[in-house]
């Protein structure tokens, strides 16, 4: 059979359903007198108190009568059916929500995508996390971003560096297209992860001592660039202008590839010397 349009409603009701159903009672330490069952898995009411919600609220769920759960139920079925990650992205998509994700706030670099960034060389990459905060680099990228990789933990955050440090402030010709474009990224990220106090310290950092990220910022650009091109003054190098690239994982959505290619040959041999200093 060939799918239709997608009814949400109803394929939310079935989900649960399914989801419900395929739950062994034992592995919740139900009475023995509450097992003899007509039907598999866990009853409506045991969901509902599982998830702290009322029998009829699931109920009405499952036969797809109109309801659209908040993000908090959302989130409490998916622990009560004990859900994957995945079956949980699926539920809050089909219950139009966004998952609330504190505990997955990437402050390391996943151990493969760190030896991806390695295996990309020579091309320049690093990896960040929603905040700009630089996880992983390989040498190449070390180079072509002046000395960041010297500077302590807290302060090797990319928006920072070109806002904050003498070595990159003036690192970019095109500054402001940078810098907005940086704002516009963090401001979704502040509306996406509002718990992140890290994230919101270095707002306030930055609106506090730039005037220009401040003058930015009051423009509330929501536009993310992933893709583009940037020119660059390097101290030892010159002029270099690259195309770069950014790329989210699947399984780290919170962790940010970055890819730098030469944008023209000029630009590539000044990296090609670059590399060998």
């Amino acid at each position: 059979m060939i799918p239709g349009t997608v009814d949400v409603t109803n394929e939310l009701a079935v989900f649960l359903r399914t989801r419900r159903e395929r739950l062994d009672p034992r592995d919740f330490g139900l009475p023995a007198r509450r097992q003899a069952r007509r039907t598999p898995g866990l009853r409506r009411e045991e969901v509902a108190e599982l998830a702290g919600v009322s029998t009829d609220y699931i109920v009405r769920l499952e036969q797809a009568r109109g309801l659209r759960p908040s993000a908090e139920v959302v989130e409490a079925l998916a622990r009560a059916l004990r859900l994957t990650p995945d079956e949980r992205a699926l539920l809050f998509g089909l219950a139009r929500q966004r998952p609330r994700s504190a505990d997955k706030l990437a402050t390391v670099a996943e151990p493969l995508l760190a030896q991806l960034v390695a295996d990309l060389s020579p091309l320049p990459a690093m990896l960040m996390n929603h905040r700009y905060d630089i996880l992983a680099w390989n040498s190449e990228m070390a180079k072509l971003l002046p000395n960041f990789d010297t500077l302590p933990p807290q302060q090797r955050n990319a928006m920072w560096l070109c806002l904050m440090h003498p070595e990159t402030r003036d690192f970019y010709i095109d500054r402001e297209r940078v810098v907005r474009e940086g704002i516009a990224h963090l401001r979704t990220a502040w509306a996406a992860h509002p718990e992140d106090q890290a994230l919101t310290d270095l707002i306030t950092q930055c609106i506090t001592h730039d005037q220009e990220f401040a003058r930015l910022w009051a423009e509330r650009d929501v536009k993310v660039n992933g893709r583009g091109r940037k020119m660059m003054r390097h101290p030892d190098a010159g002029v270099i202008a690259v195309h770069f690239e950014t790329l989210t994982p699947l399984q780290d959505p919170d962790q940010l590839l970055v890819i730098y290619r030469a944008a023209d040959d000029e630009s590539q041999s000044a990296l090609d010397r670059l590399y060998t200093r």
